[in-house]
C-alpha cells in the first residue's frame, strides 16, 4: 500500500523485515520441536538459536535462486554455520509461507479489532450526545418524517459493531498454520510435530490441507474487510449528503489552516468522507480477488500467490486507515441543530401526513378517503408553500373528525420521540472489543 494510506503500526506488520521474522519464527519453532524429539542434536540447536538475516542479503540471494523462501533459507543457514543444515528440515515452502502469513494476519487483526471497537465507542458517544436533536428523516432522498440525529448515529453504531464481530470471526478462523508437506500427507514430518509447533506459535493446525492452507479462509477475511468498508462508506455517504450546501446539517471537522479548494477560498469539502467512499471500492475489488483465489489446481498451484501478496496487506492496511478517518470525522463532527430545525419546515408541515392519516382512520374515516384528503393537502403545502395545517382545516372531512386540540397534538414533534428511549437503551448491549 502506498505510504499516503499506511499507518505506522500496520506498515510495520506488513514490512519485508516482519515477513521474514515470521518465517524465522516458524523455522525456529520447528527446529525446537525436532530438538526436543532428538532429531536435531543439542549442540546444533544452540547454534540454530543464533540465526539471523538481513533483508538486503535475502533480496540479493533471491536474484540467484529466483525463489524467496529458498533465498531466505540460504541466508539464514549461512548465518548459523554447519548446523544450518537443519534449517527447513522436512518443510515445503508453503509450510513456512502460510504459517508465517497467519502470524502477520493475527497481528494485523489485533489492530483492526482495536480500530473497530474505537469506532463503535465514538458512534455510541455521539449518538447519546444527539439523541434528542431532531432532524428530518429522508427516504429516497426526500423528506419523510422527523427523527433525531442520535438515532441515525445509533444505527451506524450497531452496524459498526456487526462489522467488528464479522472481523473477529474471520480472523479467528484464519489463525491456522500447516506443516503437512508437499501435498498434505505428512510424508516428511508427522502430525504431532505440526501440532507441537502450532501450539508453540499460538495457532491452530489446519485439519486437512493440501500444499497450502485452503484459501476460503483468506477469502472470508477479505469479505469481512470489504463489508466493513461498505459500512464505512454508508456512514461517509450520509455525511457527504448532510454537508451539501442545500442541506448543511453536518460538516466534517475543518482544522485551522486547512484549505478546501485551491481556487475557491470559501469551500469546505467533505474530502475525508469522499476518501473513505473511494477506498471502499478498492476493498470490494480485493475481496473479489480473494474469492477467485479459492479455486486452485489439484493440491496447489501458485495463481493465488501474486494476488495475495497485494490484497491481504493492502486490504488490512486500507481498513485500518479508513477506520481512523471515520473515528476522526465522527468524533469531530460539526452538527448544526438550528439548520436541522429549519430543514424540518421545508415542506410546511407535510411531514406530519402519516400522523393525520392515522388519526382520521381512528376517527372513523375510510382509509382511502383519508389518504386522498391528506395527500391533497400535503402536496398543496409543499408545492404552493402554504401551511399544511391550514389546508387541512379547510377540508370538510378533517374538520368533521378532528378538533383544534387534536390537531395541536398531532402537529407536535414530540410525538416522534416518545418511543426513542427504547432505541437508546439498546446501545448499552453493545460489546466493544
Amino acid at each position: 500500500m502506498i505510504e499516503r494510506y499506511t499507518r505506522a503500526e500496520m506498515g510495520q506488520i506488513w514490512s519485508e523485515r516482519r515477513k521474514f521474522e515470521t518465517w524465522l519464527e516458524v523455522e525456529l519453532a520447528v527446529c525446537e520441536v525436532l530438538a526436543e524429539r532428538g532429531v536435531i542434536p543439542g549442540s546444533d540447536m544452540e547454534a540454530i538459536r543464533g540465526a539471523s538475516f538481513e533483508v538486503a542479503a535475502v533480496k540479493e540471494r533471491e536474484q540467484v535462486t529466483d525463489h524467496d523462501v529458498a533465498a531466505f533459507v540460504d541466508v539464514v543457514a549461512a548465518s548459523i554455520g554447519k548446523s544450518g543444515r537443519w534449517l527447513h528440515y522436512g518443510l515445503t515452502s508453503s509450510d513456512v509461507l502460510d504459517t508465517g502469513l497467519a502470524l502477520q494476519l493475527r497481528d494485523a487483526g489485533k489492530v483492526l479489532l482495536t480500530d473497530a471497537g474505537e469506532l463503535v465507542g465514538v458512534l455510541v458517544a455521539q449518538a447519546r450526545e444527539y439523541r434528542d436533536t431532531i432532524c428530518i428523516g429522508r427516504t429516497h432522498g426526500v423528506h419523510a418524517e422527523p427523527t433525531t440525529f442520535g438515532v441515525k448515529l445509533a444505527g451506524f453504531a450497531f452496524e459498526a459493531e456487526r462489522s467488528r464481530r464479522r472481523l473477529e470471526v474471520a480472523l479467528a478462523q484464519l489463525a491456522v498454520g500447516k506443516l503437512s508437506g508437499a501435498v498434505g500427507t505428512y510424508s516428511a514430518l508427522d502430525p504431532t510435530v505440526e501440532k507441537a509447533v502450532m501450539d508453540h506459535l499460538g495457532l491452530e493446525h489446519e485439519p486437512v490441507s493440501t500444499q497450502v492452507v485452503p484459501r476460503d479462509r483468506h477469502a472470508e477475511l477479505l469479505s469481512a474487510v470489504a463489508l466493513a468498508g461498505a459500512s464505512l462508506e454508508r456512514l461517509a455517504t450520509e455525511i457527504r449528503h448532510l454537508q451539501r450546501t442545500e442541506v448543511r446539517e453536518v460538516e466534517e471537522p475543518f482544522k485551522e489552516g486547512q484549505k478546501g479548494s485551491s481556487a475557491m477560498p470559501h469551500k469546505r469539502n467533505p474530502i475525508v468522507s469522499e476518501r473513505v467512499t473511494g477506498l471502499a471500492r478498492v476493498l470490494r475489488g480485493n475481496a473479489q480477488a480473494g474469492l477467485e483465489n479459492v479455486a486452485l489446481w489439484h493440491e496447489r498451484d501458485i495463481s493465488h500467490s501474486s494476488a495475495e501478496r497485494i490484497v491481504l496487506p493492502d486490504s488490512t492496511t486500507l481498513l485500518d486507515y479508513m477506520y481512523n478517518l471515520a473515528i476522526r470525522v465522527v468524533g469531530g463532527l460539526r452538527v448544526d441543530p438550528e439548520r436541522m430545525r429549519e430543514n424540518l419546515e421545508l415542506t410546511h408541515g407535510a411531514i406530519f401526513s402519516q400522523s393525520l392519516l392515522n388519526a382520521l382512520v381512528e376517527a372513523g374515516l375510510g382509509r382511502d378517503v383519508a389518504y386522498r384528503v391528506v395527500q391533497r393537502a400535503a402536496q398543496a403545502a409543499w408545492d404552493e408553500r402554504r401551511p399544511f395545517r391550514q389546508l387541512l382545516e379547510a377540508e370538510p372531512e378533517v374538520a368533521g373528525h378532528l378538533d383544534a386540540p387534536q390537531l395541536d397534538e398531532l402537529f407536535d414533534y414530540g410525538r416522534f420521540l416518545r418511543n426513542l428511549p427504547a432505541v437508546f437503551e439498546r446501545l448499552d448491549v453493545l460489546v466493544v472489543g
